[in-house]
């Protein structure tokens, strides 16, 4: 599929915003203006809070069981345009083309779990305390909803919130990533190819923070979800307290990846650096903080350097690279900055460190060692190809160092040790954690984080509470 300009889906249209107005999207390894994305101004964002207040009334009456056909046929129309769609999502973000084949199909399973989760919104039937009493708890969906999504996965996160929002009868209105657009817009035409109703789904783009001021405390919106950094989370979600609304936050995070002694040192390197330079590292759940006790440490710098060396960088389009670029040079910039703070400070270089070639937004995958607390890279999250590796000697130490930031999203452990596995499981701050094992991230199992990282749940049927209301009914006989 050749990349095209975007434009807004409106109450079932898809159309150019009223303005005329456009900007401009870059594919990030060529530095090419690919194509344009349509802007919405209020006027637009007006008639999508219309339609989604009409389309909630008619899509919360739709039987459970025929919103799963709708959204299960859904995903199978992501799967038959697999080909067509990650072609897409590889030139306007960057990633190689085997990830984001893998984002697109993943999506599928998204959509097709939570479309039986849709079925088994229980209520519950409670006890009275007199004869002739009935009393029953009812889940009703929110509302329209408002989503905000990022670049980095602009498929996979806001599958998320559509499948949970359509799921529990609520409609919804995308914000997707203005440097992303086609991909996330090839998703919403799949769910109204499948027959989604007018006006339950809306997609727009703009100017993020003139939208989301404007949305957030509209009364149409009874719902915001939000995946982003903390600083801006924190914004949305204080406004969206000012105006009552219900919020999901998924936000920043500074995964730990902590290696006991007793590890499989090979296999928890393969298995950190294969995650760790995914998506050239702007992954949320990204393991950051390689924490490795001092009687493994060379083994395991050692051996995750040659994994790190073993990526081949280049041309996400190109079948050989096996990391592509970064998205935009903002982030290019950051990691440099990032890399030279820390061996400023006292790390050591061990790969990497420098840009790639002289067009694109290309950085060699990166490993700096022995870096001391101070570092910037130690306490503002990388979201790039910097992997940063410290040593520790007791397990009371690496407890401190695991839970010593603000952010609680992800963290992994690797030991042989049930009894260890127990003890950091227990007391790690986190929202996940994933121990011998990359095990995140799968549709039915919570996703979300704790502290500075945010609340509420994108993953699981923990993804679907944020989507209802829960109603009360007490009834007496006369």
């Amino acid at each position: 599929m050749a990349y095209s300009s975007t434009q807004l889906f409106i109450n079932g249209k898809w159309r150019p915003g009223q303005s005329g107005r456009t900007i401009a999207v870059l594919n990030p390894a060529t530095e090419e203006t690919i194509g344009t994305v349509a802007h919405a101004d209020r006027a637009d964002l007006d008639e999508a809070l219309d339609a989604a207040a009409k389309g909630f009334k008619v899509w919360r009456a739709v039987a459970p069981f025929d919103r799963c056909k709708i959204m299960r046929k859904a995903a199978a129309i992501m799967r038959e345009r697999n080909d067509e769609i990650a072609p897409l999502l590889t030139m306007e973000q960057g990633k190689t083309l085997a990830e984001a084949k893998m984002e697109a199909m993943a999506a599928a399973d998204v959509i097709e779990w939570f479309a039986e989760e849709a079925k088994r919104a229980y209520g519950r039937v409670i006890p009275a305390r007199g004869p002739g009493i009935y009393q029953i708890a009812i889940k009703e969906p929110v509302g329209p909803v408002a989503a905000f999504t990022p670049w980095n996965f602009p498929i996979n996160q806001v599958v998320r919130k559509i499948s949970a929002g359509l799921a529990a009868g609520c409609s919804i209105i995308v914000k997707a990533p203005e440097e992303t657009p086609a991909s996330p817009a090839q998703l919403i035409r799949a769910f109204v190819d499948a027959g989604v109703p007018d006006g339950v789904l809306n997609l727009v783009y703009g100017v993020p923070a003139e939208i989301s001021e404007y949305l957030i405390p509209h009364p149409v919106i009874r719902k915001i979800s939000f995946t982003g950094s903390t600083v801006v989370g924190k914004q949305l979600s204080a406004l969206a307290g000012l105006h009552m609304k219900r919020a999901t936050m998924e936000l920043g995070g500074h995964a730990p990846a902590i290696v006991f002694n007793d590890a499989d040192v090979s296999s928890a390197a393969k298995i950190l650096a294969a995650a760790k330079y995914r998506n050239a590292g702007q992954v949320c759940i990204s393991p950051t903080r390689m924490l490795v006790q001092d009687d493994v440490f060379r083994e395991f710098v050692d051996k995750f350097v040659e994994g790190a060396r073993m990526m081949k960088v280049g041309n996400g389009m190109d079948p050989d690279s096996k990391m592509g670029s970064l998205a935009n040079p903002r982030r290019v910039n950051a990691i440099e900055d990032m890399v030279q703070d820390a061996i400023g400070k006292g790390a050591k270089l061990e790969t990497g460190g420098k840009r790639v070639g002289n067009k694109g937004y290309f950085f060699e995958p990166t490993v700096v060692s022995d870096v001391p607390k101070n570092a910037r890279a130690m306490n503002e999250e990388p979201f790039g190809p910097l992997a940063l590796i410290s040593r520790f000697s007791t397990f009371d130490e690496v407890a401190e160092e695991a839970n010593r930031l603000p952010y609680g999203l992800a963290s992994y452990a690797f030991t042989s040790s049930t009894k260890t596995a127990t003890a950091i499981g227990a007391v790690i701050e986190s929202g996940m954690v994933s121990i011998n094992s990359f095990g995140l991230a799968l549709p039915e199992v919570p996703f979300g984080g704790v502290k500075d990282s945010g609340y509420g749940s994108e993953g699981g049927t923990e993804a679907m509470d944020g989507y209802f209301n829960t109603k009360f009914i007490t009834q007496t006989g006369v």
